[in-house]
């Protein structure tokens, strides 16, 4: 079967203006223009807007869906059981949270005592699960199983007192580094504060600290497009910018 733009748009929910601009940046091509000018798509063209859809609703990027769809060995089936896999681990976070706010409710109603390790437990195993998701294989080829379990174990032995600072240290790491980038030198007094802004929060992962290890993490942000990501999602260019600026802290660049 066959779609025009119109009806594609009300067939997937999403808006006429968004299948044009996945034309125009080449995620999504129609299958051709007929002669009155208008894009056509087909059966294979639905199955990839389905494919780019589970992919935005897993906060890929959309620069990021054309470069895997686009790929030679790019494989369907393999992808949809990619997003089962994603899914089911998103339901089992949110099924963690739900308990945890399940939990809270039955404290507040008096029904159950709940330990102030127990309100904040979800939100530590969240962190954690995320960041193995995302980086898990890379850190554990990279430090070792051993390293990276402490790291996981410290974060979980959490205080509430800790935790509470760990979220504030979080937050004013990134309003610094913003606008320490607004000054354009990574060198700069704000720069330098972000800088040891990180090595404090590093300090709710690492059992020790050294500057090689610091500058070579901050180097890892600029070569491991995910980290890059992350950042430069706040602001363009932060990622190389935090990577000048903890070089600079940690001597290994003048």
């Amino acid at each position: 079967m066959e779609y025009t733009v119109q009806e594609l748009s009300r067939l997937a929910g999403v808006s006429t203006r968004t299948l044009r601009y996945y034309d125009e940046i080449g995620v999504l091509k129609p299958a051709r223009i007929n002669s009155s000018g208008y894009r056509i798509y087909g059966e294979a063209e639905v199955d990839k807007l389905q494919q780019i859809l589970f992919y935005g609703e897993l906060d890929v990027e959309l620069r990021t869906i054309k470069k895997i769809m686009s790929s030679d060995n790019f494989d369907s089936i393999a992808a949809l059981r990619e997003h089962r896999e994603k899914l089911l681990a998103e339901r089992k976070r949110l099924d963690k949270l739900i308990a945890t706010i399940d939990k809270t409710i039955q404290s507040k109603e008096g029904r159950i005592i709940m330990s102030d390790r127990e309100k904040f437990e979800g939100f530590k195993r969240e962190l954690i699960e995320e960041n193995e998701r995302k980086y898990g294989k890379e850190a554990r080829e990279k430090y070792g199983d051993q390293a990276v379990d402490r790291s996981n174990e410290k974060l979980l032995n959490m205080t509430p007192e800790d935790y509470a600072r760990f979220e504030k240290l979080s937050s004013e790491l990134m309003e610094t580094l913003k606008e320490a980038f607004k000054t354009g030198d990574p060198a700069g007094e704000l720069a330098q504060k972000a800088a040891d802004l990180h090595r404090q929060w590093l300090s709710f992962f690492w059992d020790s600290y050294t500057r090689e290890a610091h500058a070579g993490l901050a180097q890892m942000y600029v070569d491991d497009e995910r980290f890059t990501e992350y950042y430069d999602k706040e602001q363009p260019g932060l990622a190389k910018f935090l990577r000048d600026a903890i070089h600079i802290y940690t001597g290994m660049k003048k």
